[in-house]
């Protein structure tokens, strides 16, 4: 049935403000016209007998349809009761019709607007925690500034926190693009070897990998995700520290990983680790606790997964991607809402 047509029907039960009184106005409806067929088929209908019957078929309608109609007001209940901020309300869904789906859907709709709400809540908590930290330390810095102390140290540690800010702000920013589903991938193939030589350029991490090892990726997205798990790796490892910068083939996979010489990350960590402001025990201050998820968002629009491998010492992150072109060349992740 095409649109137009579904707008040309009629709609006589609109103004009918209950939905079980209108499924009993279409059952004595029905019997109404099967009692004109009769009377014109044969010429005679007992008149108490078809006023019997829509009375009848609209009490029992109003019984039964209770159960029919009932998921319907508490889905409007519950509707309310989220505009005005409460998630925690659930349909129950019964049923196994389209009001029983209705309901199902209604409710897990319910939970994904709840886990939304208390990610918005958390991340508005953790980015002032962030901003509250170098904004204090500059506003010391400036106070000393103006008391006439103003030696090069006190101007080194305003420059540090500056820094801060701007890896925060920078941070921010890739992570509401992510999750808006608007970083597109622009992928082209080219030699590993190089690329990671390219990326390493400012640090003194060992790079290794085979000379004729090749990728096709988004160059300038993966090279966001090396550098982020360098700067990890430096950041968390001793000053004197080796940091490992590797790349080998497994079938049709690329694997790049970065190793240091850190106290590692506990098991019951390294899933944490990859979360929005989760930075874990080995932190120090100076992160954003962002990189990492951010890492990870990137990888995945690659179709590709990161982990934290191996026992120690140290700390290993693999980067397991495919050697041609997949993921989701919309930028997409799932489980954003630009998917």
């Amino acid at each position: 049935m095409g649109d137009w047509l579904r707008r040309a029907l009629p709609r006589p039960l609109d103004p009918v403000r209950s939905i079980k009184m209108k499924i009993g106005i279409l059952v004595a409806a029905s019997i109404a016209a099967a009692g004109l067929v009769f009377y014109y088929g044969i010429g005679w209908l007992p008149p108490f007998t078809l006023a019997s019957a829509m009375l009848a078929a609209l009490a029992v309608t109003q019984v039964i349809a209770h159960g029919m109609t009932s998921p319907l007001r508490a889905m409007t209940a519950a509707a309310k009761a989220m505009a005005r901020g409460d998630y925690q309300q659930r349909v129950q869904a019964t049923s196994k019709d389209e009001v029983g789906e209705l309901a199902r859907a209604f409710n897990q709709m319910a939970a994904d607007l709840g886990e939304a709400d208390r990610q918005r809540r958390e991340l508005i908590s953790n980015v002032s925690h962030e901003l509250r930290t170098p904004i204090t330390a500059l506003q010391g810095v400036l106070e000393n500034v103006v008391d006439g102390i103003s030696d090069p140290s006190t101007l080194k540690a305003a420059l540090t926190q500056t820094e801060r800010l701007g890896r925060l702000v920078t941070e921010l920013l890739d992570l509401s693009r992510l999750e808006a589903g608007v970083v597109p991938l622009t992928r082209s193939t080219f030699l590993v070897k190089p690329f990671l030589h390219e990326v390493a350029t400012l640090t003194s991490a060992v790079v290794t990998a085979p000379d004729d090892l090749t990728i096709t990726a988004d160059r300038e997205r993966l090279h966001q995700v090396i550098a982020n798990l360098l700067a990890n790796a430096y950041q968390h490892g001793p000053a004197d520290g080796r940091v490992g910068l590797s790349a080998t083939r497994d079938g049709s996979a690329i694997l790049i990983e970065v190793s240091d010489d850190g106290p590692g990350i506990p098991a019951e960590e390294r899933e944490l680790v990859f979360e929005r402001f989760i930075r874990g025990r080995r932190a120090a201050d100076g992160g954003t606790g962002l990189g990492l998820a951010i890492a990870r968002w990137l990888v995945q629009l690659h179709g590709g997964t990161i982990a934290v491998v191996g026992d120690g010492p140290g700390c290993t992150i693999r980067v397991t991607l495919s050697s041609e072109a997949s993921g989701n060349e919309k930028g997409q992740i799932p489980g954003t809402p630009g998917t």
